[in-house]
């Protein structure tokens, strides 16, 4: 049986999970809700980054991602965002839904798969 190794765990969730050559990141939020949805999304973007990097992989093996938006009504910044850090050639599969996120401050959160 494979290993499951778990980051950041405390009684509710772990931020990150690797199981069998796979990663799998808990909804990443924003630390900053007093800026617009781009620099929100940037800002989880980077979080992923520093995620996928502990766990010794990178957003070129990212397999899918789903987006949760406020509101729709942000669908094109989180997109300049999304679009300036997608690597050429490397886009995962997407999904993004309109949701009501637990922070109302909160315009998009962000749960990601990748592989190692």
């Amino acid at each position: 049986m494979a290993e499951i190794k778990r980051f950041d765990t405390d009684h509710r969730l772990s931020e990150m999970v690797v199981h069998n050559g796979t990663v799998y990141l808990a909804g990443q939020v924003p630390e900053d809700t007093t800026v617009d949805a781009k620099a929100q999304t940037a800002s989880v973007l980077k979080q992923v980054d520093e995620l996928l990097a502990r766990a010794g992989t990178d957003k070129t093996k990212v397999l899918s991602a789903q987006v949760f938006l406020r509101d729709l009504v942000d669908f094109p910044l989180m997109n300049e965002a999304w679009d300036a850090w997608v690597p050429a050639g490397h886009a995962p599969t997407r999904a993004t839904v309109e949701a009501r996120l637990a922070n109302p401050g909160w315009k998009v959160e962000i749960v990601i798969v990748a592989a190692l």
